[in-house]
């Protein structure tokens, strides 16, 4: 990478004792240089800020995490698939204030830092510029963009897997033929293997189900390789995934009878857990959105958007090849191991997408990828090097503003579904329906969040819900689609059409006298 250098200056008989001021070249930091990790991560947060309002209204999956530690709401109901990582992450804010702008700086402030430090962990594996590339094809991504300061578990769950990866890397040391891997002192590996329990255990309070298999892949990694056999290793691998899954199995005894049941439960949540190889075409249709495509029979939007995606594969297999040249293959082949295996049940698992499943594998494969890019600017020759160095830059840069584009009809689309929560909360104060009050049916959770109501776990039942939480009065209120028939407890009861914004088209059913 260019570097600052002098500039000869010379003076000839009778010139002036001071020659006039030449041009400087540009100084940029040195190849391992902590500032490409901060400029990276600075400007990942500054995209945020700019690109996603800050004012945007709390999706569901939100609602139900923040509402947990919230004394601004009624705790929704948390379901066996959920973990309780995000309500732990968003409690400084939501325990102070219900303030959602706040809630969103403090996130994106928050995911730049985690971004700062999930690369760092790699940083005496590969020289810090290079590290940078990795930061901006996945910080660049729409979807990282996107979900960075909401209140949701997937990228927390990807830095926590890049940095695991990392730290493990770095422990493990080097395999035959390879060099440029400093042997870490005593110190920092005492630092590094607390930094792998923390977050191992952290990956498994945001998504117990990926955190196990990554803690797996690296376990089994560490049994197969003689080089990385050492028990303190495998003791902070099985250290962090005990204490990730330790709340998840109290929980699931306390509530759900027991870890098997609680399985069971969260799969039929997804519709079954099997071999479903529509999966990854699912994946790919909902590539540009939307946010959650179940059922997913849209078609594929903005093919000519996609090509990064199709051309993954290649592009990790060379570099895999460019690191094996420079003595890295098994820190990126490790990285890309772990990619595939956290990323295969969403793939093939289940039968519906989202883009945000797939955040920890773009986390782990950007390493391969920025090898190969490394590899490309290393290898070239210096007549060469400043055009290949601008065309990778302009590569990058097209690729990250074809994906502001999605993000921005993304970001737009999701501010506008939001808003109509706050306008049918609106209509509902206006039928009378205020705290205390309990909301049931279609869309209960987010709506009684924005209404200031309860809301209940059983959906659109087909008994009448009891307002015994509510200390047995308040105002119950039904919610179905317009295209639906109410419950049939609700059958005789006022309906009224909730207008909304056209997005969500609800009708209230409530109960005559109140």
């Amino acid at each position: 990478m260019p570097h600052a250098s002098d500039i000869a200056s010379s003076t000839t008989p009778g010139s002036p004792a001071t020659p006039p001021a030449q041009p400087r070249r540009l100084a940029l930091p040195g190849p391992d240089s902590l500032w490409w990790l901060a400029a990276v991560s600075a400007a990942f947060t500054i995209l945020q800020l700019i690109s996603f309002s800050l004012r945007t209204g709390l999706s569901w999956d939100e609602v139900v995490y923040v509402s947990q530690v919230s004394p601004h709401a009624h705790a929704a109901f948390f379901d066996p698939a959920r973990s309780r990582g995000v309500p732990v992450l968003v409690a400084p804010v939501t325990l102070v204030t219900s303030s959602v702008a706040v809630l969103r700086g403090y996130l994106a402030v928050m995911s730049g830092l985690a971004l700062f430090g999930s690369l760092l962990a790699w940083r005496r594996l590969r020289p810090a510029w290079m590290l940078a590339l990795a930061g901006v094809m996945f910080g660049g991504l729409w979807v990282t963009l996107y979900y960075a300061p909401q209140a949701m578990p997937d990228e927390w769950m990807a830095f926590a897997a890049l940095a695991a990866v990392g730290m493990f890397a770095r422990l493990a040391g080097p395999l035959s033929g390879e060099h440029g891997i400093p042997s870490p002192g005593p110190r920092a590996r005492r630092w590094l293997l607390a930094g792998l329990v923390a977050v191992l255990a952290a990956a498994g309070l945001m998504r117990i189900g990926d955190a196990m298999i990554l803690a797996a892949v690296l376990a089994v990694a560490a049994l197969a390789l003689r080089p990385w056999r050492n028990w303190p290793l495998l003791a902070a691998i099985a250290g962090g995934a005990v204490l990730g899954a330790a709340e998840w199995v109290i929980e699931a005894y306390a509530r759900f009878g027991g870890p098997l049941r609680r399985l069971h439960l969260a799969g039929a949540e997804q519709g079954g857990i099997g071999v479903h190889l529509s999966g990854m075409w699912a994946e790919l249709r909902a590539l540009n959105g939307p946010t959650l495509c179940r059922p997913c029979t849209i078609g594929w939007r903005y093919p000519e958007l996609s090509l990064w995606w199709l051309a993954i594969p290649v592009l990790v297999v060379l570099g895999l090849l460019a690191a094996r040249r420079a003595g890295r293959l098994s820190s990126a082949l490790l990285a890309a191991v772990c990619a595939a295996a956290v990323g295969a049940p969403y793939l093939f698992g289940i039968d519906y997408a989202a883009p945000r499943f797939l955040l920890p594998s773009y986390a782990l494969v950007a390493i391969p990828v920025a090898d190969l890019l490394g590899a490309i600017l290393i290898t070239a020759r210096a007549t060469r090097r400043p055009a290949i160095i601008g065309v990778v830059a302009a590569g990058l840069a097209l690729q990250v503003l074809s994906q502001l584009v999605v993000l921005t009809r993304q970001a737009s689309g999701t501010a506008n579904f939001h808003r109509d929560y706050t306008k049918i909360a609106s209509e509902l104060h206006a039928l009378g329906v205020r705290p205390p009050c309990l909301v049931n049916g279609a869309q209960a959770i987010p709506v009684a969040f924005y209404a200031g109501c309860a809301s209940t776990p059983e959906g659109r039942g087909s008994h009448r819900p009891s307002l015994t939480a509510l200390g047995g009065s308040g105002r119950l209120v039904v919610l179905e689609w317009r295209h639906e028939r109410p419950p049939a407890f609700a059958a005789g009861w006022q309906r009224t059409v909730l207008t909304g914004t056209g997005h969500l088209r609800l009708v209230a059913y409530l109960p005559p006298g109140g």
